[in-house]
């Protein structure tokens, strides 16, 4: 049994993260006797000047329902860089980190992120460091889990959000584009366009093409429909083009995505006279309270981290299959993303209720 373990959470700040730390630090408290150390923004807390805090039962009480994280995040820093498109992973940083981790007396790890936070994690884990992840982004595409928490809030946002767009785009007989989250999988925006009646949905894994996204608009206008709704992930690209970017990214940060709203509306504007306008949802999607979905996953994935520790099991990540909560080795969690399949269910079922995905074969139909 491990006498002290440390917690840290990684990458962009999600709904529910407080839910994982007050259940991680309960569970190893009450249930395990072990003392827990919160590890202040990301894994940069463990360089340098060291910035940790001492969690207990008390300190942790109260922050369920609080989004963001205690512990504070990074999504870039010392522990990656970016060299010619590939990640690599500093070993001066992750020694100087393993050296200060055995001074402070922390014997195993519950890390809290996404695929880049357990990436790092897992150079850790084969340094000889215990570690359990827990599976966390609002865009649902960490594999072997079949959902992460923050997802769930993230829908409910943009649904509100894909709501209110519906009430002017009526009175104004406009086009209306909600660009979210999602940089390589478009299952914030799937769902939301599905909850919140888009009629048309863009997603990274079908290509658009305008003249499709057009012939939509058109029909709706045949049918008495002046206004049309667009759901867009940031990652949604035309046919033969790449992502749309804000920024290039460096070795210290990745590109960031960004803008592909905007253009769709300027191009709808050109094509067809009508007035279009864009609204980026951006981090309103990550921020406030989680849903109690998200608490509930959070509170569960925490408690699983460390009952998982505790049995002995190290480099795995805690995951949702099937309704049950299991433990997969890291390697399998981080391998890849979880693409939406473009002939699924759910992308089945938009399009028969009507929701076009603007693929250039829809002109066709």
């Amino acid at each position: 049994m491990y006498k002290q373990i440390g917690l840290i959470t990684g990458g962009g700040d999600a709904p529910g993260l407080n839910a994982v730390i007050r259940a991680a630090v309960r569970t190893a408290v009450r249930e395990f006797g072990m003392k827990c150390v919160g590890i202040e923004d990301s894994f940069e807390g463990l360089i340098g000047e060291m910035q940790t805090m001492k969690l207990t039962t008390k300190s942790v009480g109260g922050i369920l329902p609080r989004g963001g994280t205690i512990l504070g995040t990074r999504n870039s820093g010392s522990f990656c860089c970016f060299v010619d498109g590939k990640t690599i992973f500093p070993e001066e940083a992750i020694r100087e980190a393993i050296e200060n981790l055995r001074r402070l007396e922390i014997e195993a790890l519950v890390v809290i992120g996404g695929d880049g936070t357990l990436a790092i994690a897992q150079e850790f884990s084969k340094r000889g460091i215990p570690v359990i992840g827990v599976p966390k982004t609002i865009d649902n595409d960490l594999a072997a889990t079949e959902l992460t928490f923050g997802f769930m809030t993230a829908i409910d946002i943009a649904t509100e959000a894909l709501d209110r767009l519906h009430t002017t785009a009526a009175s104004h007989d406009r086009v209306m584009i909600l660009e979210v989250m999602g940089r390589h999988t478009g299952w914030i925006a799937l769902h939301a366009g599905l909850a919140g009646s888009a009629d048309i949905i863009l997603i990274p894994e079908i290509p658009f093409s305008f003249e499709s996204m057009v012939q939509k608009i058109y029909s709706r206008e045949k049918s008495g429909s002046r206004f049309t709704n667009i759901v867009v992930a940031e990652g949604a690209a035309e046919v033969g083009k790449s992502e749309i970017y804000k920024a290039a990214g460096d070795k210290k940060t990745a590109p960031r995505l960004g803008g592909v709203g905007d253009y769709i509306g300027h191009k709808i504007e050109e094509m067809t006279g009508k007035e279009a306008r864009c609204v980026v949802l951006g981090h309103l999607q990550r921020g406030g309270s989680p849903n109690a979905f998200d608490r509930m996953l959070g509170t569960n994935f925490g408690a699983c981290a460390v009952r998982a520790l505790a049995n002995g099991q190290t480099n795995k990540m805690v995951a949702l299959q099937a309704g049950t909560v299991i433990t997969v080795p890291l390697s399998d969690a981080i391998a890849n993303i979880k693409n939406v399949s473009s002939d699924g269910q759910l992308v089945r079922t938009a399009r028969d209720i009507g929701i076009s995905f603007a693929a250039p074969k829809e002109a066709k139909l």
